[in-house]
């Protein structure tokens, strides 16, 4: 039963999303036959890519991960995200089989603005990310000599009309940061401010006009040394809006400093039907693997779940004899057997049910645009949150939040008020759009569309225990006064497919959290969370 709730809520998504001509779409790629395997499952029953059987099932980074930048060290990778508002930012993940992550930590602790599309890279022993933000528009670098950290405060580069940087070394041990709009600007020998001005460098494929398309934007080049050419891999097409835009481009020089020829073969991946698991695929990074072969990390909206956020994928490469190469894995909704050699470090991903030990700021808890005393407001004790109040609403209260990757799921939590507080458990995507339900000693606090809506009456005082259920956009809620022994319906409910970037912008997710509200200290304890099948 629940299988065919699930394919007609899919289905509904999809035809409310989008409405095309016939014939407005020239397939260049095989749309999977039949239904994929169901993923694996790992901490709180969240799916995993690992199936166990040689092979592996995309999304490879479940929930909100776009933009990654990868990093081979060695044996070792090293992944991160674009974070935007979230902080503690740049959550820094490590695989050795590219399969299996875990988290390491985050390196951006000082708020700085929204982070947009990082670039993670290592030269002469020193590790380096470079960060565009907006709000200031501009760019900064920091940089540690151990992955852990600690890294160093930011450092700003004066970049302000431009994003994505992709850090490069040329023939001559130059060292670039290649920009959005196919331009680029040198760097200092130590990499941590800018010589000159950008320069405009490459003209960008261009796709045939009647294709239906966000925009032509060009942006995220990531370049790639391999056997005497520089390659450079680009994203155009717009990110969002119509699910055929995004799409991925190749360029490639003997020289750093061109002049730079259009790969014949553009675009080398585009989602091309509605039918297609993986929706604005594009924004591509490739990197060698354990096992000496070759693959791709970009990022893609799944089918049906805009909220989500785009997450990331993994496509295997294939270097072609006239020294191009090529995607293999189709629409990514089939399994792929596993990159060759490398060792699994540990169990995908991490639990995000949380019994408050100590404070996961950073891994699994982020502020949403925090100020810069945020951090003071939250501290554990005897296995409870004990979280300062700020503003009036969620809006206003930066609350803490998780990435959740799966279509399915639901969260529950003890929480306590004091006098004059406010608090409860929110989907929130961003200070305008959020929904959720709250309590003071008096009143519940219904939160719908980024809005109050209503304050009915609370039996339970200042203490009760909440839960959230988020079953494929239908989402539930219900309060116990018995610490979750009987459950009672709350009437008021939610549809939230909406709740996504091309309803509000932003290019943000839905995310499962909680807030603290109005006077004094909420404590929130035995938090839990459950991945839905």
């Amino acid at each position: 039963m629940r299988m065919n709730r699930r394919d007609l809520i899919g289905a509904a998504s999809l035809g409310s999303a989008i409405s095309v001509a016939p014939g407005a779409f020239a397939a260049t790629q095989t749309s999977a036959t039949g239904p994929a395997p169901d993923w694996k499952r790992g901490f709180d029953n969240q799916r995993v890519p690992d199936l166990g059987d040689g092979r592996f099932l995309n999304p490879l980074m479940a929930g909100d991960h776009p933009d990654p930048t990868i990093l081979k060290d060695g044996e070792d990778y090293y992944m991160t995200f674009s974070t935007f508002d979230s902080y503690p930012g740049l959550v820094i993940w490590h695989a050795r089989d590219l399969i299996n992550w875990q988290p390491v930590g985050a390196a951006l602790t000082k708020t700085i603005g929204s982070v947009w599309a990082p670039e993670l890279c290592k030269h002469e022993g020193r590790y380096f990310l470079y960060i565009p933000t907006k709000g200031p528009n501009t760019s900064w670098v920091i940089w540690a000599d151990r992955i852990e950290g600690p890294w160093s405060d930011p450092i700003d580069l004066g970049l302000p009309n431009h994003i994505d940087p992709g850090h490069a070394v040329g023939e001559d041990g130059s060292r670039w940061l290649f920009l959005s709009g196919g331009d680029r600007v040198r760097l200092s020998d130590d990499g941590l401010r800018r010589i000159g001005e950008p320069e405009h460098v490459y003209d960008p494929w261009r796709y045939p006009r009647d294709w239906i398309v966000e925009g032509f934007a060009p942006e995220g080049p990531k370049i790639t040394r391999h056997n005497g050419w520089f390659y450079m891999i680009t994203a155009v097409g717009g990110t969002a809006g119509p699910p055929t835009g995004h799409m991925v481009i190749a360029a490639r020089s003997k020289s750093i400093h061109g002049p730079w020829e259009n790969c014949p073969h553009n675009p080398l991946v585009r989602t091309t039907s509605l039918r297609e698991k993986w929706w604005s695929r594009g924004h591509a990074t490739l990197v060698e693997g354990p096992g000496g072969d070759w693959w791709s990390v970009y990022h893609g909206y799944e089918n049906g779940y805009w909220t989500l956020g785009r997450q990331t994928l993994l496509d295997p490469v294939e270097w072609t004899d006239d020294g191009w190469f090529r995607m293999k894995g189709g629409d990514l909704s089939q399994p792929i057997a596993k990159p060759k050699g490398g060792e699994k470090t540990g169990p995908h991903g991490m639990a995000l049910s949380d019994d408050f030990a100590t404070l996961a700021l950073g891994t699994k808890w982020n502020f949403f645009r925090p100020a810069p005393d945020e951090r003071s407001r939250a501290r554990v004790a005897n296995n409870v949150l004990h979280l300062d109040a700020r503003g009036t609403a969620p809006s206003s209260s930066s609350p803490l939040l998780l990435i959740a990757g799966d279509p399915g799921y639901r969260f529950e939590c003890d929480i306590e008020i004091g006098p004059g507080g406010t608090a409860g458990l929110i989907l929130f995507y961003d200070d305008k759009l959020y929904c959720g339900l709250g309590f003071d000693g008096e009143r519940f606090v219904t939160h719908q569309y980024g809005i109050e809506r209503a304050r009915p009456a609370n039996p339970r005082g200042r203490r009760m225990r909440m839960r959230v259920t988020n079953d494929r956009h239908i989402v539930t809620y219900d309060t116990s006064g018995d610490g979750g022994k009987t459950w009672h319906r709350f009437d008021r409910g939610m549809e939230v497919s909406g709740y996504h970037h091309n309803v509000r912008g932003g290019f943000l997710m839905l995310r499962p959290g909680l807030y603290s509200a109005g006077t004094g200290t909420a404590k929130f304890a035995n938090f839990r969370f459950e991945a839905l099948e």
